[in-house]
């Protein structure tokens, strides 16, 4: 059902994903609420202050930025709960209590809680070797790359490993697989946010996945069509 859309050499990934980077870090930043225009956004990335922004939100888009240029910087590295980690570590940098760590004390217990706005669900407490046992038993299954890339990404989301920036961070592992895999870009478009957010509070409250991974596949993956 989910096959591959693209199969792309890892160079023609990497430009597509650099081509489409500032779309993709307005996209992933609006994600979570960050308040700013595809214009600001750019203006932000090229280096320039916009006036009249809000603080947290132009850090949001810098952080997106590092978490990006470290993810193409090692993107042959493997897809691990330490990869997971760094990335969410330039993603929620500054935002949270901590970022980069689990939020459990070392005997595995949770010691703040990390809970979902509007939705009846509360996510079990993250253990690390749990994460790495399900993030392996992902990777391994026999489906496609797109598959696997949108099933780190709603695992990530529903699971609350950190205490913020989930989505953010679990857009970006997605990405890291899609490339890896020459399989494209991933990214939810603003315009498509609002029955994103329904269908993310449906899986969220369900654990069924098929309605939102058909969303998913069919809005928010691209590539390049070669002529």
């Amino acid at each position: 059902m989910f096959i591959d859309k693209y199969n792309l050499t890892l160079f023609e990934n990497i430009f597509v994903a650099k081509k489409l980077i500032s779309e993709i870090i307005y996209n992933t930043a609006r994600l979570e609420g960050c308040n700013v225009t595809f214009p600001q956004t750019e203006t932000i990335l090229q280096g320039v202050s916009v006036a009249g922004l809000q603080m947290s939100d132009v850090e949001k888009i810098l952080n997106l930025r590092d978490s990006w240029r470290y993810t193409l910087d090692n993107i042959e590295k493997p897809i691990s709960l330490e990869f997971w980690s760094r990335i969410n570590g330039f993603v929620a940098r500054n935002e949270s209590l901590e970022w980069g760590v689990l939020p459990t004390r070392p005997a595995g217990g949770r010691y703040g809680n990390v809970g979902i706005s509007g939705t009846d669900y509360t996510p079990k407490i993250p253990i690390a070797a749990e994460v790495e046992i399900a993030l392996n038993q992902m990777l391994d299954l026999p489906i496609s790359h797109t598959e696997k890339a949108l099933n780190l990404f709603l695992y990530g989301c529903r699971s609350q490993l950190f205490w913020d920036g989930n989505k953010r961070t679990s857009t970006l592992i997605a990405n890291k697989y899609l490339i890896q895999s020459g399989a494209g870009i991933f990214s939810v478009p603003n315009a498509k946010l609002s029955q994103f957010n329904k269908l993310l509070t449906d899986f969220y409250n369900t654990g069924e996945s098929l309605k939102i991974k058909k969303f998913l596949y069919e809005f928010c993956i691209k590539g390049l069509t070669r002529g």
